[in-house]
């Protein structure tokens, strides 16, 4: 009896062997995907008081290449978001007013008095999903923009740059006279009368409301939804590599998609993580409220908007893997100003297999988005400004 009872037992540690077997081996071959992930919509919606239009769009994308919107007439939004550099820049902070060159080689004129842009630039590229739900719903007049989520929606987005001294205002004009100053130049522009009627009516103003959602509307038309990602999450199963599979797995089981979730891989919140500040900034940057705590970004086409962080201060993404693991290889500095005590608690504390998280990360890329620079603009300025 004894004998019968030993066998029963080995059989049922032999069957439980075996399950665990099977479900490791599926878990390799069918990789987790709960983290919240979804393909991102193929439209994205537009707010009740601007919807798109052909019409519009051709506005919108005129003004964002038109120098003339700038004080010194020198800077045009292409500048700091450009198609070549994923509709980023390619630098750690922005170089707006007096600056010249393209990408990477943006560098300021001397002699230069204008302090870097605060904040390492974010791309365009699918701007117009910020916020959306796991559930793929929208809600684009709510949107929230920036690191700190200080606007809401791209219209009002559109607009903050041209106030702002560093990115495109200058030391010219004053913060309250800027729109002002734009809108008078516009109306004396013969060639953007009929572009504004054209997108808003016959009896459209050119003003700083049209101008808002013009640049909206133009930035809303800047998507890229058909990565490898999207096609697998669609049913491509054969879009991710072996090793992306792999990676993909890792990213869910190190933590990564407690934040970065959702169809645009961000939770859309604000988070502590203590990043270090850029030295260029002459003082700290506290983020939303002081708090020190910034949005997560989307991880979309992250290829082309190194280097990473509020402050550009990870250089690449092992340097971001490292940050979140400080025990794999030399981790970067923490900010002098957030205590190990205020650091989000869902931060993770162990990634696992890093090389494969990089080769998932790089599913997240596509070069399908639109790069027209347009041979002119209305202003007959240089198209894009001292590129």
């Amino acid at each position: 009896m004894a004998y019968s009872v030993l066998v029963r037992l080995l059989a049922l540690v032999l069957a439980a062997g075996m399950l665990l077997l099977v479900a490791c081996q599926r878990e390799v071959e069918s990789p987790a995907t709960d983290g919240g992930f979804s393909a991102l919509p193929l439209s994205a919606p537009a707010p009740a008081d601007n919807p798109s239009s052909p019409a519009k769009l051709a506005l919108g994308r005129a003004l964002f290449w038109d120098p003339v919107l700038s004080a010194g007439r020198d800077v045009s939004c292409a500048s700091c978001h450009h198609p070549a550099s994923g509709y980023a820049d390619g630098l750690d902070l922005a170089v707006g007013v007096n600056g010249q060159g393209l990408g990477s080689a943006r560098h300021f004129r001397s002699p230069n008095t204008i302090p870097f842009g605060q904040r390492n630039t974010p791309t365009l590229l699918n701007v117009a999903f910020n916020g959306i739900a796991p559930d793929g719903t929208c809600q684009p007049a709510a949107a929230p923009m920036f690191w700190d989520e200080r606007a809401r929606s791209l219209e009002s987005q559109a607009l903050r740059p041209l106030l702002a001294l560093e990115e495109m205002r200058g030391p010219v004009w004053t913060k309250a006279g800027a729109l002002d100053s734009i809108v008078a130049r516009l109306r004396g522009i013969a060639e953007y009368g009929p572009l504004f009627k054209a997108a808003f009516g016959d009896d459209a103003a050119i003003d700083s409301i049209n101008l808002g959602r013009a640049l909206a509307c133009f930035e809303r038309s800047l998507m890229n939804a058909d990565t490898p990602f999207d096609q697998y999450l669609r049913g491509d199963k054969s879009a991710l590599s072996a090793e992306q599979q792999r990676g993909l797995t890792a990213f869910v089981q190190s933590g990564c998609a407690k934040c970065h979730t959702g169809p645009m891989l961000s939770d859309y919140q604000t988070h502590v993580l203590g990043v270090v500040d850029n030295e260029k900034n002459v003082a700290s940057d506290a983020g939303q409220g002081g708090s020190y705590a910034f949005r997560t970004p989307s991880l979309r086409n992250l290829a082309a908007t190194a280097p990473y962080m509020h402050s550009g201060k990870l250089a690449n993404l092992p340097a971001v893997l490292r940050f979140y693991d400080p025990g794999r290889g030399q981790a970067p500095p923490l900010n002098a100003h957030v205590t190990r005590s205020q650091r989000d608690p869902l931060l993770p504390t162990r990634v696992t297999d890093p090389e494969a998280i990089i080769a998932f990360l790089g599913a997240l890329n596509s070069s399908s988005f639109d790069k027209t620079v347009p041979a002119r603009v209305p202003s007959g300025l240089p198209v894009g400004g001292n590129l």
